[in-house]
């Protein structure tokens, strides 16, 4: 019978989205098994590539100028339709692939051999695939490398997956965070979407943690975080920077929209009763800054967000202010 997974695509595309990774920065980790890959099979192009709903995404593509390809001419978007490695020997011999924009043109793929990264769950969400530019065999021991190495790549897919999460609080690490962010902007660049970041301070936390101690303080934290997961939007990101600072990401919002949500977050955490003995308060600051062509990449971003939350913290604490786009002083 025909396995079931390989044909549903909203659950293929719900396994590939648990990884929160495209449009991610390039990493070490998938760098090093593709140049292994080029090392190995002799080959100038290897690719991590993942099947995005309408297009072929590269996590690391060295010998490729490209970033990501329509789906619609994509190698691997047949490769992830079997269980079984895909190997072309000749693309222009074959009909599949003959007239293919990408064996017409650059980059002039002649051979193929592509691995589907196959999930625990036995989606296939893209491939690892060895390319090169003139007609080749691939020899069972080359297939077989690629086959191991890219259970390395789904391997690190799940490690980064796991990192991503900070253990005290249950919100992204920063790392992953600012991976988001880049998502974000690689949005807007694309297709204009509006987006707004939101930082929040607790305010005072020194202060908690030198008369209650550092187990009160975590307990603080986690409180907080808790309160804003409840709070936040099934499609905003929830990440913590470091010590006492988080972040929101709020996808398709405006700075008033984000302001009004601030506001709201603030007035709860300004509302909870912290469990301890006696129970805790605190309140905390927030700053906003809307994605705009000034603030394209995560530092310039953060750093709008940063210094609406400075005049947040100046006001007096416990409030929100909005960065301006023109680099005037945040209200």
């Amino acid at each position: 019978m025909r396995d079931a997974r390989l044909t549903d695509e909203p659950a293929r595309m719900a396994a590939l989205e648990r990884y929160q990774v495209l449009d991610t920065p390039a990493e070490p980790a998938f760098d090093r098994i593709t140049q292994l890959v080029r090392a190995i099979l002799g080959v100038p192009i290897c690719a991590v590539s993942l099947i995005d709903n309408d297009r072929q995404w590269f996590k690391s593509h060295p010998g490729l100028d490209v970033s990501e390809t329509p789906r619609g001419v994509a190698f691997c978007d047949h490769t992830i339709r079997d269980r079984i490695p895909m190997i072309v020997n000749d693309a222009s011999a074959d009909l599949r692939f003959s007239a293919n924009p990408l064996v017409t043109g650059d980059p002039n793929i002649r051979s193929y051999a592509g691995v589907p990264l196959s999930t625990a769950d036995g989606y296939n969400i893209g491939s690892l695939c060895a390319i090169d530019t003139v007609p080749r065999m691939f020899d069972p021991a080359q297939i077989a490398i690629l086959e191991n190495l890219g259970g390395l790549v789904v391997e690190q897919l799940e490690l980064r997956r796991i990192a991503d999460r900070d253990h005290l609080s249950g919100a992204l690490t920063r790392r992953a965070f600012l991976a988001e962010i880049d998502k974000q902007i690689s949005l807007f660049q694309r297709h204009q979407r509006p987006a707004s970041l939101l930082l929040l301070d607790i305010d005072h936390f020194k202060q908690v943690n030198d008369t209650h101690g550092h187990p009160a303080g975590d307990v603080v934290i986690r409180a907080v975080a808790e309160r804003c997961r409840q709070l936040k939007r099934p499609s905003d990101m929830f990440g913590r920077l470091g010590g006492e600072e988080f972040a929101l990401l709020m996808p398709e919002a405006g700075a008033q929209e984000a302001g009004a949500a601030a506001q709201r977050f603030c007035d709860a955490i300004a509302a909870l009763d912290i469990p301890h003995a006696p129970p805790l308060r605190v309140t905390a600051s927030f700053g906003i800054a809307d994605i705009g062509p000034d603030r394209t990449s995560s530092g310039a971003w953060l750093a709008a967000a940063d210094a609406a939350l400075y005049a947040a913290k100046h006001g007096g604490r416990n409030r929100v202010a909005i960065a301006k786009s023109d680099g005037a002083q945040p209200d």
